[in-house]
């Protein structure tokens, strides 16, 4: 359960002391104006870690990445890569050396400076062993080695080229630690960004406060983000209602629908890189069976489920990439809701139903109003979804640690593919053929012949029913109206909080 909710004004004077209502016009006043330096922004699931190199949880980049912690590049909202902490970088002809100049004069928090050893320490943390950096394992894997020449120059070699090398290192997964403070970043990031972390009330809300040792302080308009962590949908309206939040980062849910027309915030729909799906483990029986997870797949309505979760914002997908990426492939064809198609093929695998299931679900609204939607499909068919609602820790301690029969999970970080090279990732494929597919895609030189085998990739996957892939959702923002500065499209999942200000 969460705590009461807090009115605006609480929530200010939780984190600002301002413990007694103003009693002349002045002190309203000051109270006003701090309110318009502070943005309250609400998420839907709070982050289990505030170190984005070993957590797997989206949120975690969506308080700290660009706030706290920073990269070599940032991606931008057009999905372009821009400098970051790197002012410039170089490649060769091979495209297999890069060399990236750090701007000088950067100091983490505590006063420490960045250099070219805070880098090589933080990509060689990456891949060390027991390293939890598995989403993008592969992207540190492919570092064949890492000089540095001098304190402000760091030169990367790859065992083969990645064209999209600057723009995973722009991700939350490649932002850089100091090697004497790393180990504390779980709860008490030090970084080189404008804010940091002040306060977190595990349950209820995380603080971060403008730091003056950031090299563009004078540019920051926003001197404190409280971070809201409210799950529940009829919560979240209570609390815009209220006055209590100034954004509400909506992922495929229809909570934006009530705030359409309202007179004091603003709707902003957008693009994401999510890949909402119906996980499946596939190192039990009978998941492990290629025709019932095809039978699973045909017997999910898509198109309905996005009418009834997700409002209509979402487009169906039939393998682990978004219509964001280039080179999507809509394969959603190959698996049209059929639920007679459904019904044969698990009598083919020699299933005798009822088939009993169990269904876990995150937290996040739409996993919980998704879930019915599924189970009410399956049961057409013949399965039984026994329905497990977790937390997110006990997402993360059972579902993603592989002890799940079913999941309804969105995936939303950016051509994330690689997962499935790795056998020991929560959902168990375990397939030769498809590593050996990824490994001609990331060998090979020429631009067509990388696109051929990107869409082989999503072929791949789809003919292989890996998971039951649903929706691609669309972002719908509720924003206070006079807040400027918030994304509309999302290629990765974070809050710039930096670039914000209010009218």
């Amino acid at each position: 359960m969460f705590p009461p909710v807090l009115t605006r004004r609480a929530c200010l004077a939780r984190s600002l002391s301002l413990c007694a209502a103003p009693v002349i016009a002045g002190a309203a006043r000051a109270q006003e104006q701090a309110a318009r330096r502070t943005v309250v922004i609400n998420l839907s699931l709070e982050p289990d870690s505030l170190d984005p190199t070993m957590a797997p949880s989206a949120a975690v980049g969506e308080v700290v990445h660009y706030n706290v912690l920073e990269g070599l590049t940032r991606i931008e909202e057009d999905g372009t890569v821009a400098p970051m902490l790197a002012e410039s970088w170089s490649v060769d002809a091979t495209a297999l050396h890069y060399s990236f100049r750090l701007h000088q004069g950067v100091r983490f928090h505590d006063g420490r400076p960045l250099d070219a050893a805070a880098v090589r320490f933080s990509f060689e943390r990456a891949v060390a062993p027991g390293s939890t950096n598995k989403a993008r394992k592969a992207l540190f894997d492919n570092i064949a080695a890492i000089a540095t020449p001098d304190a402000h120059t760091v030169a990367l070699t790859l065992h083969h080229p990645d064209p999209h090398l600057l723009f995973r290192l722009g991700e939350g997964t490649a932002v850089i630690l100091h090697p004497a403070t790393a180990a504390q970043a779980v709860d008490r990031p030090v970084g080189t960004g404008p804010y940091r972390v002040t306060h977190w009330e595990r349950g209820h809300s995380l603080t971060l406060a403008k730091t003056d040792s950031y090299r563009h302080a004078s540019r920051v308009r926003i001197e404190q983000a409280i971070y809201r962590f409210v799950h529940d949908p009829l919560e979240q309206d209570a609390a815009m209602h209220a006055d209590e939040i100034d954004l509400l980062f909506n992922i495929a849910t229809q909570t934006v629908r009530r705030f359409q027309a309202h007179n004091r915030y603003q709707v902003l729909t957008g693009a994401s890189t999510g890949k909402g799906m119906l996980a499946l483990n596939q190192r039990r029986a009978p998941l492990n069976d290629v025709r019932v997870r095809r039978a699973i797949t045909h017997a999910i309505n898509r198109e309905a489920f996005i009418r009834t979760v997700l409002g209509g914002r979402g487009v169906v997908i039939g393998s682990h990439f978004s219509p964001a990426d280039p080179g999507y492939l809509h394969l959603a064809s190959l698996y049209p809701y059929d639920p007679e198609r459904a019904r044969a093929l698990l009598e083919a695998a020699g299933i005798r139903t009822p088939l009993r299931l169990a269904l876990a679900l995150p937290p996040a609204p739409y996993a919980h109003e998704g879930g019915p939607v599924i189970a009410q499909d399956l049961a057409r068919v013949g399965i039984v979804a026994d329905i497990q609602r977790l937390s997110w820790q006990q997402w993360l301690n059972g579902p993603f640690k592989g002890r799940f029969d079913m999941t309804l999970i969105n995936h939303v970080e950016p051509l994330d593919y690689q997962i499935y090279t790795d056998p020991g990732y929560y959902f168990g494929y375990d397939s030769p053929a498809f590593r050996a597919l990824v490994q001609r895609h990331a060998n090979a030189s020429h631009p067509r012949e990388r696109q051929q085998l990107f869409a082989q990739l999503q072929r791949h996957l789809a003919q292989d029913a890996v998971n039951a892939w649903i929706f691609a959702p669309q972002i719908g923002n509720v924003v206070r109206k006079g807040l400027r500065g918030v994304w509309m499209n999302y290629p990765i999942f974070a809050h710039d909080i930096a670039a914000l200000s209010w009218e």
